[in-house]
């Protein structure tokens, strides 16, 4: 990595806790400086404007969300059901680290940059899809093996699920009380193991 991309990391590392709390259109160029250390001047060496450090901070803070939450999707979880309710068990185990971040980027993003930041906005719309696709995918893979009911219409209920997260998410974080969050995930569960379950238990 040359010079150049480390600064540029650098500079997407240290601000990426910053715009998804401060958020992605009100945190100004000082705010940036201040957080990394850098000169205004580096910092417009490595970036064209303030929006494309948004961009690039935004697809750092979604890929990592990706990764982690990618984790539950992986070969550890050879069945399927058992993939969902990984999913489902990652918000139950780190709802706290979500929260002191600032919340779900994705979220957050995507209230901000509804009408007046449509690059940004552009970024998020391929976030979801791709996290849609991922449940949407686990279920297929179920049907398939037998072991989710083939009248279920996969799309549905991954952006079900994703719709349920993300509100949970959006009352928790704003009233304070994580009963909403646990409540949207008990929900996810209850419709994996009586909805898709080819056997509800």
């Amino acid at each position: 990595m040359s010079k150049a991309e480390k600064t540029k990391q650098h500079i997407i590392e240290k601000t990426a806790t910053l715009f998804n709390t401060k958020g992605y259109i009100s945190t100004s160029l000082s705010d940036i400086t201040q957080v990394t250390g850098l000169t205004k001047g580096s910092i417009y060496g490595n970036f064209e404007n303030k929006d494309e450090v948004a961009i690039e901070v935004y697809k750092y803070n979604a890929g990592l969300l990706s990764r982690t939450l990618g984790r539950s999707f992986g070969e550890e979880y050879p069945k399927s059901l058992d993939k969902l309710h990984a999913f489902v068990d990652f918000y139950r185990k780190n709802w706290k680290a979500v929260f002191s971040n600032g919340g779900c980027p994705l979220m957050n993003a995507a209230t901000e940059a509804d009408d007046s930041f449509p690059a940004l906005k552009t970024q998020v719309k391929v976030s979801f899809e791709q996290w849609m696709s991922k449940v949407a995918t686990a279920i297929l893979e179920g049907q398939k093996k037998g072991e989710i009911d083939k009248r279920i219409n996969a799309q549905q209920y991954a952006s079900l699920f994703i719709m349920l997260i993300e509100g949970g998410i959006l009352l928790s974080k704003t009233m304070g009380d994580q009963s909403f969050l646990n409540h949207s995930l008990d929900r996810i569960a209850h419709m994996i193991d009586h909805e898709l379950n080819i056997l509800p238990s």
